[in-house]
């Protein structure tokens, strides 16, 4: 049965009757927020209850950070939820199979190396990352050549719901306490990577408080001191180039493709993809926020704008961080494997000009564009805009109140990367990576 979801319950109310409604909660997009207050005054007016269990560690009509780690740490080590041995089917109500793409009216979606969904997916996937995969998460989550095995690929498991938070908390802790009192190089490298892997469990869940808890950072810059900085509307050549991969610097258009056939790329790539944009193109941020949206398949809204607006540098707490493309392709892809592996036009290329093909004798034979802009300069114009709107005690006062609402409560570390007396204390605003 298709339709939007009132009508739909209403006619099962009508043909079936309904005791009650059950659902979990769900931290989405600004439509999703609409349709739940429908559905919660359709349910008001027809006397039902509604049901919204917690699917991750947000809290809804959370008043006060203070608190939240731990509470968190108390509900993953509640006792996991046993699923019903069956479900009675309404005959006739629903289809026996699910509508395809084209019967839904979607757009084609090609993306051939997209992970397999679905249970049995999820629950390999988690026991290969915590068993094999994972020893090396630490030092390989951060470049793309490495990152498609070191990270535990479970974000579109947990996006999807075919794994929740809870098992993965508790399979990930199991997996240390085994590890302990073995004395040996492997164990102690295991045991570190998953500490750092719980460590982001918590921060999937910190990003989506911050949208839970102001559903306008969707729309809206968080710290309003930037809007209008940025124009209204995209560049169309500029928005064109970074979404096709031919904006001339090779790992930004490699990154770019691979996200494009995989559906996934690691969170330092998702991060500069996004720097990208916002500074190097000053393109706004929900246009390219909302093409990268489109492309995840473990697209969160929660983390996703979070995210982008922390790489656009919106925020007015966190350190501006403006990422060097061809710096990081030295860095996370030295000998260009990663680059020619999604830029076969590049092949000729030798190794010590891949990384800037422009400065390559050779380059006009290439059929590959020029850099879009001039890297330093554009870098240079877009990071003396946004330290101008810093400055002043307006910015610092609201910048205080966005640290009390949305902050961490761990140590210190100053709102612009700077130490002053006025940074708040026990408070992290710093840029960790989500990768899984």
């Amino acid at each position: 049965m298709l339709g939007h979801a009132v009508p739909v319950l209403e006619m099962l109310r009508q043909r079936h009757g309904i005791a009650a409604l059950w659902s979990h909660e769900e931290t989405g997009n600004g439509w999703t927020y609409e349709r739940d207050k429908a559905v919660a005054a359709w349910a008001k007016n027809a006397d039902i209850p509604w049901h919204e269990a917690r699917q991750f560690g947000v809290v809804r009509r959370l008043r006060s950070r203070n608190g939240w780690a731990a509470a968190w740490d108390r509900d993953m080590a509640e006792p996991v939820t046993v699923p019903p041995e069956a479900l009675t089917p309404l005959a006739g109500d629903f289809p026996s199979r699910i509508p395809t793409a084209d019967e839904l009216g979607l757009a084609p979606d090609p993306c051939p190396k997209r992970q397999p969904g679905g249970r049995t997916a999820a629950l390999s996937t988690l026991h290969s990352f915590l068993n094999q995969r994972g020893r090396s998460y630490r030092f390989e989550m951060s470049s793309p050549v490495t990152a498609f095995t070191s990270c535990s690929r479970l974000s579109p498991h947990l996006t999807w719901g075919t794994v929740s938070m809870r098992e993965v908390a508790q399979a990930s802790q199991a997996r240390i306490s085994a590890l302990k009192g073995l004395d040996d190089p492997r164990s102690k490298a295991w045991r570190a990577s998953l500490v750092s892997f719980i460590g982001r469990q918590h921060w999937h869940c910190h990003f989506m408080q911050k949208l839970e808890d102001e559903p306008r950072i969707e729309f809206e810059n968080l710290h309003r001191a930037y809007d209008g900085v940025r124009p209204a509307s995209s560049d169309p050549s500029r928005l064109a180039a970074w979404i096709t991969g031919r904006t001339g610097f090779p790992f930004i258009d490699a990154c770019m493709r691979a996200l494009d056939q995989h559906g996934w790329i690691n969170f330092r790539m998702r991060a500069m993809l996004m720097s990208f944009a916002s500074y190097h193109l000053w393109l706004p941020w929900r246009e390219s926020g909302l093409h990268l949206a489109r492309k995840f398949v473990d697209y969160e809204p929660g983390i996703h704008w979070s995210q982008v607006q922390m790489q656009s540098g919106t925020t007015g707490i966190n350190t501006m961080r403006i990422y060097n493309p061809v710096k990081q392709g030295l860095d996370q892809d030295p000998t260009g494997t990663f680059i020619r592996a999604y830029l076969p036009e590049l092949d000729p290329v030798p190794d010590s000009f891949i990384h800037e093909p422009w400065h390559w004798p050779d380059a006009a034979t290439l059929n590959y564009p020029g850099p879009i802009v001039d890297n330093a300069a554009a870098a240079k114009a877009a990071r003396e805009a946004l330290y101008a709107l810093r400055k002043g005690s307006e910015h610092r006062e609201v910048a205080q109140k966005i640290v009390k609402k949305h902050g961490s409560r761990k140590a210190g570390i100053p709102m612009t990367g700077r130490k002053t007396r006025s940074a708040p204390k026990k408070t992290n605003t710093k840029q960790l990576a989500l990768d899984f």
